[in-house]
């Protein structure tokens, strides 16, 4: 048994609006063991769209589709579904009374085009929404079961919880749960991890992947139980087995970021942190002022100019002493010879060093990479000169 998930919208295609649907949707399907296998988007074409949904019910126990269902011309969801299950649309006054109803609560006039919003396909249930205009439907085909859902996030994220999860464990008898860890490491590139973890890669329960970032390498451990617990038991004897076989690369897991995890430490010595950056566009200020700790432990962040002579321990001296900061630290991106190096400069009363390396990506992405390399050099030397 699994589920699938259809967004519509030409916007997203075009890439004007960024999906975050797919995304909340396949976190919460894993609360009550939902697996997801696919994920699509299809414009504001009736056509595409009931090829797209009758692929998915061929195919899928659950569809589940979030867009299209507005009172505009090109909101076709409800149509589509409607020739895609052979369901015909028909109108529902009690509908058209709830539509009706929030319109007057929200002080607001109900334009004629709303009354769309009042069709079904004959035979589905409905979905009250009462955080939008759109009714939402749930129509069932030999045994398999099509979600309609708004696209606004806010509607269909509530939908989700107060409807479409609770009917889903009771239609199909679900009591187990998905449960993911993702371990974060940096200071190793992903072949290098792949080879000390890529045995645990060939798991079923709980399965292993890794995904490459900017700096940093996620270990996703995931497993399927009947409950929590018991997810639990699966998962953590495999992340005992990575972080004994990676060591200090690990730097935290699930939202800890280096950033974080950096800052922590540096408060918890009740220290303080100042950074420069050069070519990085304020990147790396901009994480750490974002931190739990970044009204405390950092204390200053400033963007240089390159200059071809330029001392990076110095700079890192220079931004400390100027904020009156335990440590001080540089990030300079520059351009020698057409390829772009990363630099990194550290500076502490007791402590001072710096790193150089080539940078072979994007020179967009070049402001990320340094970033986090800056944050790994902090780190691992923050965990090399801890209190004993």
């Amino acid at each position: 048994m699994h589920a699938e998930i259809i967004t519509i919208g030409s916007e997203i295609l075009l890439g004007e609006i960024i999906d975050t649907n797919s995304k909340t949707i396949a976190k919460k399907l894993q609360t009550i063991g939902m697996p997801l296998y696919y994920t699509s988007t299809v414009g504001d074409s009736l056509g595409r769209m009931v090829n797209v949904i009758q692929q998915g019910l061929a195919r899928s126990d659950v569809v589940i589709t979030t867009g299209g269902l507005g009172p505009t011309v090109d909101d076709m969801t409800r149509d589509a579904m409607a020739l895609a299950t052979g369901h015909p649309l028909k109108f529902d006054e009690s509908l058209l009374s709830q539509i009706e109803e929030r319109f007057r609560r929200w002080g607001r006039t109900m334009s004629d085009n709303n009354r769309k919003q009042a069709y079904r396909p004959e035979g589905s249930t409905v979905i009250e929404n009462p955080v939008g205009t759109a009714p939402c439907f749930i129509v069932e085909l030999n045994g398999r079961v099509a979600i309609c859902l708004p696209g606004v996030p806010r509607e269909m994220e509530y939908l989700m919880d107060h409807a479409v999860l609770p009917y889903l464990r009771q239609r199909f008898n679900l009591s187990g749960i998905i449960k993911s860890r993702s371990l974060k490491v940096s200071g190793a590139g992903e072949s290098q991890i792949d080879s000390r973890v890529g045995d645990l890669e060939s798991l079923h329960n709980p399965s292993v992947g890794l995904n490459a970032q900017s700096g940093v390498v996620v270990i996703r451990i995931t497993a399927t139980a009947s409950s929590e617990e018991e997810a639990n038991g699966l998962i953590e004897p495999v992340e005992h087995t990575v972080r004994e076989r990676l060591g200090h690369l690990v730097f935290g897991a699930d939202y800890d970021t280096l950033e974080g995890v950096v800052l922590a430490e540096i408060s918890r010595r009740g220290e303080t942190l100042s950074v420069v950056e050069v070519g990085s566009g304020g990147r790396l200020s901009g994480k750490l002022a974002m931190c739990e700790h970044g009204k405390t432990a950092f204390v200053g962040g400033s963007i240089g100019c390159a200059q071809p002579s330029i001392d990076l321990i110095e700079l890192a001296s220079l931004t400390a002493n100027q904020a009156r900061a335990d440590w001080g630290l540089a990030c300079v991106v520059m351009e020698e010879g057409g390829q772009i190096i990363l630099n990194v400069a550290l500076w502490h009363e007791h402590y001072r060093e710096k790193w150089q390396r080539g940078f072979g990506g994007h020179p967009s992405l070049a402001p990320e990479w340094s970033s986090n390399l800056a944050l790994d050099a902090l780190r691992m030397t923050l965990a090399a000169t801890a209190e004993k």
